[in-house]
């Protein structure tokens, strides 16, 4: 293969080699999914349909949801067929595509989850300034910053890495397409430049990192200020979710991609890439519904309603 246009597909590394252990796979991969979708839906439909929900903490939540769906959407489905009908191909359009929305959805879920912080920093430390400096056009705004940013990021590493000439064969040792896989079939010296594009990605993360850190502490600093334990718990609350969150993303990517080459090896590769690109969004529904009592009220409020809407249909039918 004397270079990329040459090769029309790749082969991802399989779960298991028996078929058994595929079907167990994909059962287990399937019920991980439809959890996410299920878990992210509801949110969502919570935060659409309830209007005391309209504020901005519950409009970045809901914009969380979407691109966790995305994010699970882009990795397990593939990985289910490839379990279910036992092969491991995936085309090289597809492979790009898989870069291109991973990259995506990672860059605007971290973007997003710093704008989160912000949203806190400002509600417990600058309560008075909320409605002013997060009004509804500005959270519109840094939504969409947050997506752009992604959809600029992926768009610069994909190009990039889809130019470069690959010449070490067509295995990738993941479970889904990503970069550095990549880089380990070219055979140019031209891949330099993409890890170059890699660092200044690591350098911007850290960046949203070190902000995050910096707000909480501010919050924190805050929080202790308060006098009485209610209003202590009461705004704990309102950030344990979030910090929980961040935390899950964060030391699951830095396991992933920090992680000493001794103790690398293709089947805990396979473990680590679940775990930080599957576990994060299938997760995330349960962590904040679990400690969000205004979540689990709309939620209530809108099972009741499609309960309660056939039955007055039905006794109204009987009327007429």
């Amino acid at each position: 293969m004397s270079n990329g246009s040459s090769i029309t597909e790749f082969l991802l590394l399989a779960f298991a080699d028996t078929r058994e252990l595929q079907l167990l796979h994909f059962w287990l991969f399937l019920g991980i999914y439809l959890a996410a979708l299920l878990g992210n839906g509801l949110i969502i439909t919570a935060i659409a349909c309830d209007h005391h929900l309209h504020t901005p903490m519950y409009f970045f939540l809901l914009n969380l949801s979407l691109l966790d769906l995305g994010s699970i959407s882009t990795t397990l489905p593939k990985a289910m067929d490839n379990s279910l009908w036992d092969t491991r191909h995936i085309s090289y359009s597809g492979c790009a595509a898989q870069v291109f929305f991973f990259f995506f959805f990672f860059t605007a879920e971290f973007s997003l989850l710093t704008i989160m912080s912000y949203d806190r920093y400002i509600a417990i430390c600058k309560p008075l300034h909320y409605r002013t400096l997060l009004g509804s056009r500005a959270c519109v705004h840094m939504a969409a910053a947050a997506c752009g940013t992604g959809f600029l990021n992926s768009l610069l590493h994909t190009v990039n890495t889809f130019s470069l000439p690959l010449c070490q064969g067509n295995v990738l040792d993941h479970l889904f397409c990503e970069i550095p896989q990549i880089l380990k079939l070219s055979c140019s010296h031209s891949y330099l430049r993409e890890v170059g594009l890699i660092m200044v990605s690591a350098c911007l993360a850290f960046g949203c990192f070190v902000f995050i850190v910096v707000s909480y502490v501010q919050i924190l600093r805050a929080v202790l200020r308060i006098p009485s334990e209610q209003g202590r718990h009461k705004a704990f609350s309102t950030c344990l979710p979030h910090l929980a969150v961040v935390s899950l993303f964060i030391s699951t990517s830095i396991f992933a991609y920090l992680k000493p080459p001794s103790i690398s090896s293709p089947s805990l590769d396979l473990v680590v890439s679940f775990l930080y690109s599957v576990v994060p969004p299938a997760l995330n529904p349960l962590i904040y519904s679990m400690r969000n009592q205004e979540i689990k009220d709309a939620l209530r409020k809108s099972i009741t309603r499609c309960y309660s809407e056939p039955i007055n249909c039905s006794s109204s039918s009987k009327q007429l």
